[in-house]
């Protein structure tokens, strides 16, 4: 009985092997696949280089943290012995994150326009905000703000999250 036992242990060991090996080519390939679509899409779209390479480093770690819980699962983890490390670092975090919302939400709105943002670094563009209108040329967009330069020559940094929600008028395109 034993030896049966010790022959099921090898073959789940060898499944979990071969299963491992499957997620590590599947993440190198999808890995790669995802950053020439985005840099693909970047150079079609006269994206900046600095954007396209924050938002492929953002989707990289979207795919570590997924590949690593399959693996996880693949090993059997026990995640019942884990659970209070991950109690206490998402508690740590969810503070951290309620705190400072606005970054998790800026980062979040960088990728939405990446993807979708009509205008180019060098356009000239109004944003609508009522009594506080900004006016002047794009100088950079980054993961946590659109920086615009206006007439007098200061920078004005203007939160992603607030990008989005905001009209935006195209005075010049350059």
């Amino acid at each position: 009985m034993k030896l049966i036992e010790y022959i099921k242990q090898i073959e789940d060991l060898h499944l979990q092997i071969i299963i491992t090996v499957v997620l590590i080519v599947l993440y190198l390939t999808v890995n790669r696949v995802l950053s020439g679509l985005i840099k693909k899409y970047g150079k079609k779209n006269d994206i900046s280089m600095p954007r396209v390479i924050y938002t492929i480093k953002y989707f990289q770690f979207v795919l570590v943290v997924f590949f690593l819980l399959m693996l996880g699962i693949t090993w059997d983890v026990s995640f019942e012995g884990l659970s209070v490390y991950f109690l206490s670092f998402f508690t740590v975090a969810g503070i951290g994150l309620f705190a400072n919302w606005s970054i998790l939400s800026n980062i979040t709105s960088a990728v939405i326009l990446f993807f979708n943002f009509h205008y180019r670094i060098g356009d000239r563009i109004r944003i609508m905000d009522s009594d506080n209108s900004v006016e002047g040329v794009i100088a950079d967009l980054n993961m946590f703000s659109l920086i615009i330069k206006n007439d007098e020559g200061q920078l004005i940094t203007f939160p992603n999250n607030l990008t989005l929600q905001k009209a935006i008028v195209l005075i010049k395109s350059h």
